[in-house]
């Protein structure tokens, strides 16, 4: 099982740089592919980026929360909408955050980037 990384993500990178098989990749264009990526054909599950997420954006895809609760001031970026503050208390679905990643390299320019 593949770990997702969610709208709270806001691409600071530290989790591409702890990959240890380079399987997370930036969305480009970023105004279409706002997120980082990751292939769950190359993901080992080792969990490594999850801790280095300043965000505590990545999950294990079974683990995805339906009801995320966003504190005041946490910023997300949803797929298709533009970055925002939440006043706090909101409640979103990062579940919807999972079928970008599978999209990103299936048919979009995260197709290219594999070997």
């Amino acid at each position: 099982m593949t770990h997702i990384i969610t709208s709270i993500c806001l691409r600071d990178g530290a989790c591409v740089e702890v990959c240890p098989v380079d399987c997370i990749v930036p969305g480009f264009p970023e105004n279409e592919w706002p997120w980082y990526f990751i292939d769950p054909d190359t993901c080992i599950d080792c969990g490594a980026c999850v801790p280095e997420c300043p965000f505590e954006a990545i999950f294990v895809e079974d683990e995805v929360p339906a009801s995320y609760e966003l504190a005041a001031g946490q910023e997300r970026i949803p797929f298709r909408g533009e970055r925002y503050a939440s006043d706090g208390g909101e409640v979103v679905d990062l579940t919807e955050d999972i079928q970008p990643n599978y999209d990103f390299f299936q048919s979009g320019p995260g197709y290219d980037s594999k070997p």
